[in-house]
Parts: C-alpha cells; structure tokens; sequence
C-alpha cells in the first residue's frame, strides 16, 4: 500500500537515488501479532476496504498530513474536491524545495518553481488518503484484514483502527485508523514482521467539508510561461523483448512501459502489485564508460527497499515497499534471454 507522500514518481526516486550516491511510534494500542490467521467475515471486510478507497475520492477534504520515513519527517497540505464526476486536487509540500502537485482525475502537473517547469505525471490510485491498486476482494488473497474495537483520535476526529496482516513473509503489514462518520483514512502505518512501524504518514489537522473555495485549489504561481516536460513513453512487452520476470506469489504485474527521457536516455519499467504493496522495476542500457550505478546489491531508501544489479548489457534496479528478503530474492531471480535476430 503506498498509502504515503505523493512526491514524485518511483522513477524519479531511482534517478535520485542513483545521482545522490553517484555525487557525493509509540502507539498505546497493542502492536498487532502479524502472523497468518483464518480470514473473518471477508465480505464485510471487503467493503469496509472499498468504503475507505470511496471516501478518499469522493469526499471534499483539506488538511496538512506529515509523512515519517526513518529518521525524516515531512509534511504537505491537501485540498481534494468532487464535483460529481471529477476529482481535482492540489497537494502543497511544506517541507524542502517548494513543489505543488495540480490534479485532475489521473492527470497531475508537478510545479517545480525554481526551473519555471511543469513537470506531467500520471496519478496512482493507492496515494493517501487512498489505500488500494486492485479491488478489496482480491486483498483477501494475500491479508487478513481485522477492525479492532478500541476507538482512537487522529487529528481531533475519532477513528476505527485496522490491522491488515500479510498471510505469509513476503510482505509487511500496515495498521489504519479510519475515521467513524466519513470512512476517510486519517492514519496509516507500515509494519514488520515484528509489528515495529516502518514507516507512517497522518493527518495534523482534517476539515471534511462539502464547500471548498476554488480559490483553494490554485497553482501558487502564475504558470503561463513556463516549459511543459511530459516523458515519452508507450506500453511494451518485456517478456518479448527478452526478459524473464517471475512475479512473487500474489504479486501481478500492472504496467510495462518504455519512457525516453532527456539526452535520449531509455528506460523500461514493469510494475507489479498484490493490490497494496507494489515493486517496480527499471531496466536501463549498461554504458561501459559509466561507473557509477548505485545501488549495487541491496540498499535502503526509508521504508524502500532497492536492489542494483547488472544483467547482460543492461542495469536493472528494483525497489519496493516489500521487506528486503522479498526483494533481493526477487530480483535475483530476473533473467535476460537474447531475442533471436529477424531473419
């Protein structure tokens, strides 16, 4: 579940990851045990999980969140509307180099004021307050999910807590609590197999509203001049272009696509998801006269696990909100098979 800051894309963190290094809770709720249990009432489970992915897309909401990943804290201010049939957000990050996300629908301008650029991405559906990228039903498969009766406050709202706990170890866990009268998700946590938070992300201050001012959902800056950068990409099939990619059990892959970035550099990502978690991977040309591909083997972002590696003529690098077993298995397990020149 990437139910976390909606910062940049994954790409975008491999390419900083790369650069960076190439350059230079207490809960007073019981910690969950995470081990596999006989799912209770799936159905009604089931829709409490749509109720929450409803209530982040359909409902009127502003308010600041602060995401913590290790040692990092940041915090970003949310308004979200529905008019009925479109959502149209802005999202204002308070921390660091000023950016603002401009969304409608799956659309979403990244402004990034101090190139006067407009960067154009594509919108997840798994984005906090939103939790799921697949249908509730098929989290059955690989969680249990477990409404826990002790009520709690977030943000002065009181809030349902939830425990979905991975049927096996190829996954954390996460704990939400889940606000009583709107369903809308006021909290999540990520959690290992020893029920520690990894990672957490939670609404400071929340005004569910049915009125918003337009006003809100402005751009900060006047944009008109500005450059306009959209990566070309199209859909690809990896499997044709040689590569042998056996997915973790319960994990399905989403996309394949090839995006061409600036100095003609190519690059290949397949994402997959077990409707909560995701891994991506990117796949690059290996350039002989470059030798500063990080990570090498394994490495930590945060909460996200990454893993470098060099296949035949191309650098791969994998990461995920999975633990770092899942993953370097995983990864290691990626093949490359030569497609036979056309005759």
């Amino acid at each position: 579940m990437r139910a976390r800051h909606v910062g940049s894309s994954l790409l975008m963190l491999v390419l900083a990851v790369s650069s960076a290094v190439a350059q230079g809770q207490s809960q007073t709720a019981q910690q969950p045990n995470l081990q596999s249990e006989a799912p209770v009432q799936q159905s009604a489970n089931s829709k409490l999980l749509s109720q929450i992915q409803q209530a982040a897309h359909t409902l009127n909401y502003a308010g600041v969140f602060a995401y913590q990943q290790g040692g990092a804290i940041e915090s970003s201010r949310i308004v979200h509307v529905f008019d009925g049939q479109n959502e149209i957000e802005k999202l204002e990050l308070l921390d660091g180099p000023p950016r603002e996300y401009l969304r409608r629908n799956d659309d979403v301008q990244c402004l990034i004021p101090e190139q006067k650029t407009v960067l154009l991405e594509k919108q997840r559906g798994d984005r906090f307050p939103a939790l799921l990228l697949a249908s509730a039903q098929s989290i059955d498969a690989n969680y249990s999910v477990r409404p826990l009766a002790q009520p709690m406050r977030v943000a002065g709202r009181t809030c349902q807590l939830i425990d979905i706990v991975p049927r096996d170890a190829m996954r954390y866990g996460y704990r939400l609590c889940v606000d009583i009268e709107s369903k809308l998700l006021l909290k999540a946590q990520t959690l290992n197999d020893a029920g520690s938070v990894v990672e957490q992300v939670a609404f400071t201050q929340i005004s569910i509203s049915s009125a918003i001012p337009d006003s809100m959902l402005q751009a900060s800056w006047p944009t008109a001049d500005w450059a306009v950068l959209e990566p070309v990409q199209k859909t690809v099939d990896l499997k044709a272009l040689g590569w042998r990619i056996e997915a973790p059990a319960g994990y399905l892959a989403t996309s394949q696509i090839q995006q061409l970035f600036a100095e003609n550099k190519l690059v290949h990502q397949m994402v997959l998801s077990d409707g909560l978690a995701t891994i991506s991977i990117f796949i690059e040309p290996y350039l002989n006269e470059r030798s500063d591909y990080k990570p090498h083997g394994a490495a930590q972002v945060g909460s996200v696990n990454l893993y470098g590696v060099k296949i035949a003529n191309f650098w791969l690098t994998v990461l995920g909100e999975v633990p770092a077993s899942t993953l370097e298995k995983f990864a290691q397990s990626i093949q490359y098979v030569p497609v036979a020149a056309s005759k």
